[in-house]
């Protein structure tokens, strides 16, 4: 692995000319494929095998007319006070506001309150219900404006007015998140690195990485359904990585320019040795995206598979795209003090003094300073990590979870404000309707003894008239429950009536299916407590072996295993604490604490796994290799921080950076995972590996580094440390000879 890295990271600076080139011409290729491409489709959770699922597909089928994937909007009216809607004057204005809505770009119906018989009791409230022939995400400027002028109208008329439905136009600050992100990583870049050419690589090498990633995601969206979510989510973890990885492999380029390698055999070692850290930290992250396909969810295997395609780009821009780039400008990516040694060009006076009051107070730097220190104490290090990740971690005992709805948005929304008109003047269950399906040979006389069956079921306000398809096999019912969708008695009405379905069908041969927002729900939280043991073993159990395979050992994958799931426990406490108890709830914008996002937690496994293999693989190869060219096991601590603690550092902050960037986002789960990855990296990267994994290396010595003979014999050596690079390197450049490690063969 080293070997072919360094040869290809040679080629790359050599050839810098046609590698900058290739890499220009597939941007421009992606860009043009993606400005060619219709919109991206609308977010679709479908679920395969589900009861919910069957009863849309069924619906599909029966009830073409019926669109199940067209964006809607439900417009609540109410009359003027004293006034009912059926009184001339305010239904001359509603029915005004039906026909200005059914005029609108890219609407299939507007059904009122009149006809659809949607009117409360006391005559004051009502709602239109508008369909469209597109998705949400879909849905033109001219349909947003053309909804918000016939609302605008009919409050100018003396209506109140709210709108609810995925077609009301969004009001987020989509942008504004990347453009922070990318601030605050070019500020840490240029402290870390020093040097304006060193900073501006690794963002121009995130441009083209994420740029190709999403440009791709745009591109294939509409013919793999995948959506703006989708994108977004991407191009966070595309900043993130892309970002890093050119920092370590131009950190390592400056570190073998120092020690006095000609610049294309730097270029070389470097993708040789940090490039196969990057390549490894990259599969960890795909395997872990990836493996998000085992939950059956084709919303999160198409976020997984994006983001791991993403991730594969941002990979090789790493390898090819860097070193390149660094072939242009290879002595201005250095410092101006190295420059000055290595190539003897004189700093000004003012450059000297300030080189000689530095070299009066060189020393240890801070990540050797801090690796003595855990060395010194690792009992203490240890119990104050585990105990302070297990504090932040005691809130998720209280994790609670749900999708999202109009009634957990803040108050001051116009959809919060139409949900709480719903409920306030028809009842809570009307915003979480349940859908009833049957399917018969004689639909209409099975639909209306189902319907006798139900109607008088606790729980259930009123049951619809049956509305049959034209073969006359399928009939659907509308149950409206006496509590809302998120409530818990309904979640146990939704059961009883499915038990009551079941018994239908074993009695008569009725197919009866219940559907609806707390059936999805139900259904919904089922594929994952079903689908969340398998994936933990899939992606820990491939993510172990990679590591076995970078490390050769057995101790250092266990502990890096172990640390994640710390990492990830203290960051759901943290995302609960926040987002479901509303504690610093106004400093993160969030305006209406409500359960976590159901996904979330998944979701937050599958990534935030990705992301702390990333710094155990660039962290702890440094100490490997270290080791096996001859540094005792303290020593190749001490080692790994010199030269990795600094650039870790600067990597967690750039993630944290980018993260946290997309907190400003109005879109809940954008900003839930936002957060919540920026918590985990902040917990990962500082606590885990900085401070726990030296703690335990110290307490395993030699032992973390052991394997049993039969296991070292059946894997393959990746020489990931370069050990075999110093076969390959021109004259004078040869690394320092290999080890011989306890329980372990010896590779010459």
């Amino acid at each position: 692995m080293a070997t072919l890295l360094y040869k290809t990271g040679r080629l790359a600076f050599r050839r810098r000319g046609l590698t900058a080139l290739l890499w220009v011409l597939v941007f421009i290729g992606a860009v043009a494929a993606a400005s060619s491409a219709p919109p991206l489709p609308s977010d679709t959770f479908t679920m395969p095998g589900t009861e919910t699922q069957q009863a849309y597909d069924l619906l599909k089928q029966k009830f073409p007319e019926i669109s199940t994937t067209g964006a809607k909007a439900r417009v609540v009216v109410r009359a003027p006070a004293g006034a009912r809607l059926s009184d001339p004057e305010p239904q001359k204005k509603v029915d005004a506001l039906v026909s200005e809505l059914a005029r609108g770009p890219e609407v299939v119906s507007a059904v009122g309150p009149f006809k659809a018989g949607a009117v409360s009791k006391d005559g004051t409230t009502g709602y239109v219900s508008v369909a469209y022939e597109v998705g949400a995400t879909s849905l033109s400027p001219e349909a947003h404006t053309a909804l918000t002028e016939a609302v605008d109208h009919a409050r100018g008329a003396g209506l109140t007015v709210q709108t609810g439905g995925d077609a009301v136009p969004p009001s987020g600050t989509m942008g504004s998140g990347e453009v922070i992100g990318i601030a605050v990583s070019a500020v840490v870049l240029l402290i870390a690195l020093g040097s304006l050419v060193a900073a501006g690589m690794p963002l121009l090498t995130a441009l083209f990485g994420v740029g190709v990633g999403v440009c791709g995601i745009i591109a294939l969206g509409s013919t793999f359904g995948l959506s703006s979510t989708t994108s977004t989510l991407t191009l966070m973890l595309g900043l993130a990585v892309s970002i890093d990885y050119a920092l370590f492999i131009i950190s390592r380029y400056r570190a073998e320019v120092a020690e006095g390698r000609d610049r294309e055999e730097a270029a070389g070692l470097a993708v040789g040795t940090a490039g196969s850290a990057v390549v490894f930290a990259g599969l960890t992250v795909v395997v872990a995206l990836a493996g998000l396909s085992v939950v059956n969810i084709p919303l999160l295997t198409k976020m997984g598979l994006a983001g791991a395609g993403t991730v594969v780009v941002a990979v090789l821009v790493a390898v090819t795209l860097v070193p390149a780039l660094i072939g242009f400008a290879p002595v201005k990516v250095l410092r101006r003090a190295d420059r000055a040694a290595q190539y003897g060009k004189p700093l000004s006076a003012r450059r000297q003094r300030k080189a000689a009051k530095r070299a009066a107070r060189s020393g240890p730097n801070l990540g050797v300073r801090w690796a003595r220190f855990v060395l010194r104490r690792p009992v203490a290090v240890l119990l104050v990590g585990v105990i302070g990740l297990g504090a932040a971690a005691i809130p998720a005992a209280g994790l609670e979870l749900g999708l999202p709805s109009e009634g957990s948005m803040p108050p001051k929304s116009t959809q919060r404000k139409a949900y709480d008109m719903v409920t306030e003047s028809f009842g809570p269950g009307y915003n979480g309707p349940l859908m009833v399906t049957v399917e018969a040979r004689d639909a209409a006389a099975a639909a209306a003894g189902v319907s006798k069956r139900l109607a008088g079921r606790d729980g259930v306000v009123s049951v619809s008239p049956p509305q049959t398809n034209k073969a006359g096999d399928t009939a659907i019912l509308n149950v409206m429950p006496s509590t809302g969708p998120a409530d818990p008695k309904t979640e146990d009405l939704v059961r009883s009536l499915r038990a009551t379905a079941h018994g239908i069908r074993a009695e008569s041969g009725t197919r009866v299916l219940v559907a609806g927002q707390t059936a999805m729900f139900i259904d919904f939280s089922k594929t994952l407590d079903e689908a969340l043991l398998p994936y933990l073993a899939l992606v820990v159990g491939l993510a172990f072996v990679l590591l076995v395979l970078v490390f050769r050992s057995v101790a250092v994958p266990l502990k890096a295993a172990l640390g994640f799931l710390l990492s990830v426990a203290a960051a759901l406490g943290a995302v609960v604490a926040v987002f479901q108890w509303g504690w610093l709830a106004g400093v993160f914008g969030v305006e209406q604490p409500g359960p976590v996002m159901s996904t979330m937690p998944i979701f937050m496994i599958g990534v935030v796994f990705g992301l702390a293999m990333d710094y155990e693989v660039f962290l702890v190869t440094r100490m490997r290799e270290a080791y096996t060219h001859g540094a005792s096991a303290h020593e190749a601590v001490v080692t790994g921080f010199r030269h990795g603690g600094r650039i870790v550092t600067a990597a967690a902050l750039i993630m944290i950076s980018v993260f946290s960037g997309f907190i400003v986002q109005d879109n809940d789960f954008i900003k839930m995972i936002g957060f919540g990855l920026a918590v985990a990296v902040l917990f990962d990267a500082f606590v885990v590996r900085m401070a726990i994994v030296p703690a335990l290396l110290a307490l395993l010595g030699d032992r973390a580094w052991r394997m049993p003979r039969w296991l070292d014999r059946l894997l393959p050596d990746m020489d990931v440390e370069g050990e075999r690079l110093s076969r390959t390197t021109s004259p004078g450049t040869r690394l320092p000879g290999r080890r011989q490690e306890a329980g372990s063969r010896v590779r010459r």
